[in-house]
């Protein structure tokens, strides 16, 4: 997968190679998006954009910490072939303060929470979700536990 950052509103630090290495684990234990067509962009971005793509896009009038915007549902990602142009996997965008915020309340680096949001994210690009059932959440959390394990990264729900 190719991968595209922007980075406004965000300390320092090195979030394009965050990123990248999030999608490799990621596509280490969900093939689908393992395919070298796909190319998906992340906006590092603040709290009052994401609110606005949130209202937007969501119609929920609040900020969150990440929201993503899938290009493909999940049986055209596993159709996809491998040869071909590129195709637009989706989009992903991380909240800044939301995002710090949060690291600091779980006691855990802001590159780490950024990780696994950004895991999170492709998960959903992927067409997982964990909003309609308890057996989805549990498997996309298993996912991201694998993906983020993969990193070095503890168990972000520290019940497994």
């Amino acid at each position: 997968m190719q991968l595209e950052a922007e980075i406004e509103h965000w300390p320092e630090g090195e979030w394009q190679a965050i990123a990248e290495r999030a999608a490799l684990a990621t596509a280490g234990v969900e093939a689908a998006i393992a395919n070298q067509r796909l190319e998906t962009s992340i906006l590092f971005t603040s709290d009052e954009q994401v609110h606005i793509l949130n209202r937007d896009w969501r119609q929920r009038d609040k900020p969150t910490n990440v929201l993503s915007f899938p290009m493909l549902d999940r049986d055209s990602l596993l159709a996809l072939d491998p040869e071909g142009p590129p195709e637009l996997l989706g989009d992903i965008a991380l909240a800044y303060e939301t995002c710090a915020r949060e690291a600091a309340d779980k006691g855990i680096s802001l590159e780490h929470h950024a990780t696994h949001l950004i895991v999170h994210g492709l998960l959903h690009l992927a067409g997982h979700d964990h909003v309609d059932s308890d057996a989805q959440a549990e498997e996309m959390e298993a996912l991201e536990i694998a993906a983020l394990a993969k990193l070095g990264i503890a168990d972000p729900y520290g019940d497994r």
